[in-house]
């Protein structure tokens, strides 16, 4: 028996040093630095200070500013540990709403919200994302529709008009990453940056 254990913990052992440690940290310090920005977690500074990241969305709700897609994610209840709360972006809690396309809670709640931004903007059709979560509930961007969509409400909250603004959603555009992946879109974080460095000029 000592034959056959000796031979299994040594293998047990080489390869949780090499997958579990030489590995792992092996591509941590490639990725620092071939890609430190990313590795870093692509972190946005302003000020010297990080105000978030690219890669995970925050819930914009004032009318100064452009809001992102619609989240599903949640947190657990301060008063009740056992049940939990909507919390828009909890990075910790990344999740969909498992609601079906028969689901009616899921229709009514897109109904609402479509219905809101219709107030917001008479007259133009709502872009799906403003009214769609994510699977993750974190998504950071919006399409340019969506963005330029929510100028008037945006133009007028700040005074400003609305040809800028629509110039600076295109300037915040990126597009299909080697012009085939993905879709066109927008950071909505980069973006109320952006506007925010527009009223301090």
């Amino acid at each position: 028996m000592l034959s056959q254990l000796r031979p299994a913990l040594v293998l047990l052992t080489v390869l949780t040093a090499i997958t579990g440690l030489a590995y792992p940290l092996a591509v941590t310090g490639l990725a620092g630095l071939i890609f430190p920005a990313r590795a870093a977690g692509s972190l946005i500074e302003r000020d010297g200070h990080v105000v978030g990241s690219s890669l995970i969305g925050q819930n914009f709700t004032g009318a100064t500013y452009f809001h992102g897609r619609p989240s599903a994610t949640s947190a657990a209840d301060p008063t009740n540990p056992s049940k939990t709360v909507p919390a828009p972006y909890n990075a910790s809690n990344s999740s969909g709403s498992n609601l079906g396309p028969t689901s009616a809670a899921l229709a009514e709640r897109v109904k609402g919200d479509r219905d809101a931004l219709a107030a917001e903007n008479p007259g133009q059709p709502v872009p799906v994302d403003l009214v769609t979560t994510s699977g993750s509930g974190l998504d950071p961007d919006i399409s340019p529709d969506a963005a330029l969509f929510q100028v008037p409400r945006v133009a007028k909250a700040r005074n400003l008009p609305e040809d800028r603004l629509r110039q600076l959603v295109v300037a915040q555009s990126e597009g299909r990453l080697f012009g085939l992946l993905g879709e066109t879109r927008v950071n909505v974080l980069a973006l109320n940056l952006a506007l925010d460095g527009l009223r301090d000029r």
